[in-house]
């Protein structure tokens, strides 16, 4: 395990170089660096924008496009400081950015944390007694929540919790104008957005872990353990259980490299401010120097956590070889 481990971590730095280029090239070609600045700064003088490509490294051509990114990347791997600064005002990157991801961290890993616990637990549950009245109100249920989108659960929570009976606040993380921390308000502000990702989370893993614990039970390995004499619930538990999460891993590290890039309509919705709303603002400014910087991280989260993945299917099932 630990040359394959090492093998990926030296494919990974170049795997980041190749992803980010692309990255980069798409998002240079999506937006006209000269307009969207221009737009941005109408006031601009052509000597202003001159500087503003010359400073960013936003050269034409393909050629161009190699030496700006590298110019790029070297500036980015150098540290927040030396990031390029936003085209609107000139504002410093980081500051912003790093709000935004510890805010989505929050919100995700709450979310996460609720709905891997329940939907973990409903699809063991419902897998022990296939066709049980359990069965078939988490398997109905499931498919009900997890059909409906995020945008019509999020506001129709809003409505009904928010604005008619006015137990929690409509959107943001804080009210307008609040100074300080405070666990209790944040906490109010977070229970609706949690809901609706908790919701999408519990309904997909439910099944997930439902339809992989139903194919282990009928594997030959769990018809031994019966033969042997074990209980039920030591079969389905060190047997069942364990094997029925390899799959489900993938699907799970995957999600979290999602999620850590933001919860885009959830938090548009909830004006919450993370990685989402983020992203939608730079996107819709076209701020190159904005965008950059959320991408990369996106990428680096979704490539590690497959790495975690490969590495988790050798703990929770010895009869892989990683080597």
């Amino acid at each position: 395990m630990l040359r394959f481990i090492v093998r990926r971590l030296l494919w990974l730095p170049l795997t980041i170089l190749l992803v980010t280029f692309i990255v980069y090239c798409a998002v240079r070609t999506g937006w006209h660096p000269e307009q969207t600045y221009k737009r941005a700064n109408p006031r601009a003088s052509q000597a202003k924008v001159a500087e503003y490509l010359k400073v960013n490294g936003l050269y034409k051509g393909f050629t161009g496009f190699v030496r700006g990114y590298f110019e790029w990347f070297w500036r980015f791997i150098q540290g927040p400081d030396h990031w390029p600064r936003s085209i609107k005002g000139r504002s410093l990157v980081y500051p912003p950015l790093r709000y935004a991801i510890f805010n989505t961290l929050r919100l995700a890993g709450i979310s996460s944390l609720l709905g891997w616990g329940l939907g973990l637990s409903i699809g063991t549950i419902a897998a022990r007694k296939p066709g049980s009245w359990f069965d078939s109100i988490a398997n109905t249920g499931a498919f009900f929540l997890g059909a409906i989108p995020p945008f019509v659960s999020g506001v129709a929570l809003q409505l009904i919790f928010a604005v008619e009976l006015g137990w929690f606040p409509v959107a943001g993380i804080y009210p307008p104008g609040h100074q300080g921390f405070d666990l209790g308000l944040m906490a109010k502000h977070l229970v609706l957005p949690v809901t609706v990702v908790t919701i999408q989370v519990v309904s997909a893993y439910s099944r997930y872990m439902r339809a992989s614990l139903l194919e282990v039970r009928s594997s030959d390995f769990v018809r031994t353990a019966r033969a042997k004499g074990l209980s039920e619930r030591a079969v389905l538990f060190r047997h069942g259980v364990r094997n029925a999460l390899i799959p489900i891993v993938t699907v799970l590290a995957i999600d979290i490299g999602g999620l850590l890039g933001g919860l885009i309509i959830t938090e548009a919705i909830f004006n919450y401010p993370g990685m989402g709303v983020y992203f939608i603002k730079a996107i819709t400014n076209g701020d190159i120097p904005q965008l950059m910087p959320y991408l990369v991280i996106t990428i680096i989260s979704v490539l590690i956590f497959n790495l975690i993945a490969d590495v988790s299917y050798a703990y929770l099932d010895p009869r892989i070889r990683l080597d």
